[in-house]
């Protein structure tokens, strides 16, 4: 059962065959592991999460969803294979994606997703684009307002600039936009311009490391990226994607150039690696890390100026959504993911000093305080009354003498909450860093419970909504699956379009790169903050 105490059994998958099977998570050595034994491949034990004390402060922010009240297929209780999304799925949908090319000019190692030579290559058109984006807004009683453009690199479609305005036409108000940026945006500052005006709110920056032996992947075009991104006023978040023994050591770094970028960083999204294919045991535990090992690995590289007491599970906001319906009477987001699957927290700078938002702010009080006032609205109290109560009230959670200087968090608050001004939720973004971080499955760590309650989803071609952790982790039975009735053959898209896919791959001038002022301007001379 759900957000029950351990040890505790659930559904997993086994790694060989992809056979659903049960799975036991329990505690050991102050660590959460799930074991699980499949009948013709034997038994199968992998770490959960690193941190049982923070599991179980984790755990109590659990919840179920509302789900989706029109699901696009029915469930025979056999999840994750009858995804749709399904009756039995606890979330509805708060960040779509679409990939709208299996193309990419990189070959990274770890990536398990671009089109192979020989293989079939998958651009849906305008036409699916469209239809894709219009069964995400269907789904009731809460559609998707953000949608996500990932690959393959989708800079190498040449009709991006159209599938972005077609994203905003069909009702999304936030559209980000995901790419390593190493095929037009760090080098064509018009592109960079032309996303923005189409309607990109966001670009989600692949970025691994600060060094070069850490981010092989963009190290040297990231200062003409950001140099682009400022002069076309748009921010991005970094998305680095931690293996440990490959770069658990930058962290901090990473942290700290995102603060001297401040501008226009937005926020740190870590990703710990999914192990996809077959691994022999010691060779995962070289490079797995869980959610408390990222958290851990920022305490140490910041000398504590970032602690794991910082960090709180996605669901955590709860309340906050609670409270919006109970105001507005109509059903709002809620990030009603797994608890293990993700955590977040702010950090705000005070001069050059960097103080988390638990520093200043009483979260676990504000929240509490503000999941009794809904009830109290829900239970025919006038609300009114209620949002005045707030207004005195919301104070007590907030020590001013802490408070960085020139911010008035209350008062961006009761914008949010009483006002419902949600440009004081950008205001927030454009004040502070979001450290995050985001956990996807793999078939040795798989939980059933987690890809239940799943919030990021794909749209599919067969208008079939996804979940990301069926999506990747059964390539056979989603991904591939669809996309190869969709797709068509590497010789016909060549021909088609009278190029070789290999045309696509990317070769650096690291030396013209690197003798660039931009590029030293952006890494030499630092500030920093963690001194």
């Amino acid at each position: 059962m759900y957000k029950q105490k351990l040890p505790k059994k659930t559904s997993s998958l086994c790694p060989v065959c992809a056979k659903k099977i049960p799975a036991r998570v329990f505690e050991k050595g102050g660590k959460v592991w799930i074991e699980k034994t499949c009948p013709k491949h034997g038994k199968f034990k992998e770490v959960y999460f690193e941190d049982f004390e923070m599991y179980e402060k984790f755990r109590k922010f659990g919840y179920n969803g509302r789900g989706v009240s029109n699901p696009n297929t029915k469930s025979t209780g056999n999840c994750p294979f009858d995804c749709g999304l399904c009756s039995n799925h606890k979330s509805h949908t708060c960040l779509a994606n679409i990939s709208v090319t299996n193309r990419c000019d990189l070959r990274c190692w770890y990536c398990f997703y671009f089109a192979k030579e020989g293989g079939n290559v998958y651009e849906p058109s305008l036409k699916q684009i469209r239809e894709m984006l219009r069964v995400g807004r269907e789904e009731k009683p809460v559609p998707p307002t953000a949608i996500q453009l990932t690959g393959g690199n989708p800079e190498l479609r040449p009709d991006l600039i159209e599938i972005i305005k077609i994203c905003k036409e069909e009702g999304y108000d936030h559209v980000q936009l995901n790419t390593q940026g190493t095929y037009r945006l760090y080098k064509d500052l018009k592109f960079a311009k032309e996303v923005k005006k189409a309607g990109v709110n966001t670009i989600y920056l692949s970025f691994d490391g600060v060094s070069k032996r850490a981010n092989p992947k963009n190290h040297w075009e990231v200062p003409y990226i950001f140099n682009n991104l400022r002069k076309a006023n748009l921010g991005c978040v970094l998305v680095p994607t931690v293996i440990r023994g490959i770069n658990d050591l930058e962290l901090g770094s990473i942290v700290n150039f995102a603060l001297n970028n401040l501008d226009i960083v937005r926020g740190v999204n870590f990703q710990p690696v999914s192990l996809v294919g077959r691994m022999p045991r010691d060779e995962r535990e070289k490079q797995r890390i869980t959610i408390p090992g990222v958290i851990k690995n920022l305490e140490e590289q910041t000398k504590g100026i970032i602690s794991k007491e910082d960090f709180y599970p996605v669901p955590v906001v709860r309340p906050i959504t609670r409270f919006v319906e109970a105001i507005t009477g109509k059903p709002q987001y809620s990030l009603s993911c797994h608890f293990a699957c993700g955590a977040a927290t702010y950090l705000f700078l005070d001069g050059d000093k960097v103080i988390p938002i638990t520093r200043f702010v009483d979260v676990e009080g504000f929240l509490e305080y503000l999941d009794k006032k809904a009830e109290e609205i829900e239970n025919k109290k006038n609300k009114y009354i209620v949002a005045l109560k707030i207004l005195f009230n919301l104070k007590k959670f907030i020590d001013k003498k802490k408070e960085p200087k020139n911010l008035n968090f209350y008062k961006l608050l009761f914008n949010a909450l009483i006002k419902h001004n949600y440009k004081a939720l950008g205001e927030i973004h454009h004040r502070s860093l979001f450290i995050g971080m985001m956990h996807f499955q793999d078939l040795y760590n798989y939980d059933v419970e987690r890809v239940e309650r799943c919030v990021i989803h794909y749209l599919m071609p067969n208008k079939k909504i996804i979940p990301f952790c069926t999506f990747n982790v059964l390539p056979e039975f989603y991904r591939d699956k669809v996309q190869e009735e969709f797709s068509i053959k590497t010789e016909e898209w060549e021909k088609k379009n009278k190029r070789k896919l290999k045309d696509d791959i990317y070769h650096r001038d690291i030396k013209k790169l690197e003798s660039g002022k931009i590029y030293k301007k952006t890494y030499f001379n630092l500030k920093n903050f963690f001194a």
